[in-house]
């Protein structure tokens, strides 16, 4: 497997957890990495360069080859001026890892607009800043991999994060399109889930539930989707307890009708609607 050998691959987010392991593994697997992170708490406030600079050492004592960023995803400038580092230092871009996120988790009535904002300016806007000034770049190449880091809370929701599920399953959306756009120019996007313990989950599960869930099995995942022997464009994967899977949106065989239907004639075929004993994929509407 050449793999993501000599590639140049942006992580961000990566000052620990989920977003190290990525970087480090990226990194023996021979690629040039940009490890991203601005050194925030886990509500996003706060800086703190020392994270993404530490990780930076370890790669490079290990042998490898990593230079930091510690620009904040969340602005236009910010996600330029991570391309930028990329390009400065190795004179390319070859792929994004969008992992950077924070939680400000509340039930909804208590949700405030910042709470709102804060998380999707990170976890979606912060995507969409750094692909975006990667994305001119990948196209005049003709190669691009991209992997965003949703979330099993914006596949099937969570209690308290509203916020947190809105923006991981836009991520979804993002990348079903980036795929179509970038198919012809050899550009995929995919999207991981991963389960696992790290700072951003050590409130939310048990800890024994935690100590199953190591942060370096979702790593692989990220490599091989980073890499050019996958033909999977525009998949989502789930990744937790060592294991891995697609998950897809499906429909139900469902109901047709010649016209326009009464309510008591909709509601008269409804188990056919709401039955997922057949499920297809895709969006289950043809002309």
């Amino acid at each position: 497997m050449a793999g993501v050998q000599d590639r140049v691959v942006v992580v961000t987010g990566a000052g620990g957890g989920l977003g190290r392991e990525y970087s480090l593994l990226l990194a023996r697997e021979g690629a040039q990495v940009v490890v991203n992170d601005l050194g925030g708490s886990r509500d996003g406030s706060g800086s703190d360069g020392s994270a993404a600079d530490k990780v930076v050492a370890e790669i490079i004592e290990a042998g490898g080859r990593a230079v930091a960023n510690h620009d904040s995803v969340a602005t236009a400038e910010g996600g330029a001026a991570i391309v930028a580092t990329a390009l400065e230092a190795f004179g390319r871009i070859d792929g994004v890892v969008a992992n950077a996120g924070i939680l400000r988790d509340r039930t909804f009535i208590k949700m405030t607009d910042d709470d709102w904002d804060a998380v999707l300016k990170v976890h979606l806007y912060g995507a969409y800043n750094v692909i975006h000034s990667a994305w001119p770049h990948f196209r005049e190449q003709a190669h691009g991999r991209i992997v965003v880091a949703t979330s099993t809370t914006g596949l099937y929701g969570n209690f308290g994060q509203a916020n947190y599920g809105a923006a991981k399953l836009g991520l979804v959306g993002l990348i079903n399109t980036l795929a179509k756009e970038g198919a012809k120019y050899d550009i995929k996007a995919n999207a991981v889930a991963p389960v696992a313990a790290t700072r951003m989950t050590t409130d939310i599960m048990p800890q024994e539930v935690l100590d199953k869930l190591p942060p370096d099995f979702v790593a692989p995942l990220i490599g091989l989707l980073c890499g050019d022997e996958l033909e999977e464009n525009g998949a989502t994967f789930v990744a937790g307890f060592g294991r891995y899977h697609r998950v897809e949106l499906f429909h139900a065989a469902g109901a047709a009708f010649e016209k326009t239907p009464t309510v008591a004639e909709l509601a008269a075929q409804w188990s056919s609607v709401v039955d997922l004993s057949s499920p297809q994929p895709g969006m289950g509407l043809s002309l």
